[in-house]
């Protein structure tokens, strides 16, 4: 099997977490077949190999970025324009498909990029609350509800040719936290690098914005 051939087998067989807290949804793109085909086109593109990948994790999926393509940190209008695949999807740009593409084309286009790393969530799927995002640690009961759900997804995920040297981890908080405690218990990776987490650039330090994207190639490429 593939790389491309993993990953998608990992995400249809994908299951939501149940018993969450009251008035919490969970977004699972990959149960409609529109989004899954886009997906198939997505991996078989830039993953029909075998060869080793860094991860990068993120958070969970945002209901306008990864909770909509299915491909993490990728909108409908990045996806279209820059990796190459129509879609019918609502052409919304998200904010940090916005840093992370700026990124991709400053390491040296999606081809190169996609060879070596490859994004996922500490959680795979995302959450919502009254329509808004929602993450996996903003409430104790659906950190709980989740975390045998996260380790198994990360443990399956190990299989995918994945370099467990260095881990990338977006998110410089509460992710970087969390994730670093799951690793002292399951030793998922020898390394954990935490990167400031798109969102937050976007969102407060934009001016700021080539400074990140240099900083972010600058580890990539180091490690």
């Amino acid at each position: 099997m593939t790389v491309a051939d993993q990953i998608l087998s990992f995400y249809k067989k994908l299951n939501s977490p149940t018993a969450l807290p009251r008035g919490v949804q969970v977004m699972n793109p990959f149960q409609n077949k529109e989004v899954f085909e886009l997906c198939k086109k997505f991996y078989y593109q830039f993953y029909n190999d075998s060869q080793p990948r860094k991860l990068i994790m993120g958070i969970n999926p945002g209901r306008l970025g990864g909770g909509m393509t299915g491909i993490p940190f990728t909108d409908p209008v990045k996806l279209e324009k820059l990796c190459g695949i129509p879609n019918s999807l609502q052409k919304k740009s998200e904010l940090s498909a916005d840093f992370i593409y700026t990124m991709i084309e400053s390491f040296g286009g999606t081809q190169l990029f996609y060879s070596k790393f490859l994004f996922s969530s500490v959680c795979p799927l995302g959450f919502t609350k009254n329509g808004i995002n929602m993450n996996y640690y903003d409430d104790q009961s659906l950190e709980k509800k989740t975390r045998e759900f996260i380790i198994s997804s990360i443990q399956t995920q190990l299989k995918f040719s994945i370099d467990r040297e260095i881990c990338f981890c977006m998110g410089e908080g509460q992710n970087y936290k969390y994730l670093l405690k799951l690793n002292s218990e399951y030793s998922f990776f020898n390394k954990i690098i935490p990167l400031p987490h798109p969102r937050f650039i976007m969102q407060y330090r934009r001016k700021k914005l080539h400074e990140f994207v240099n900083m972010y190639t600058q580890k990539l490429k180091a490690n």
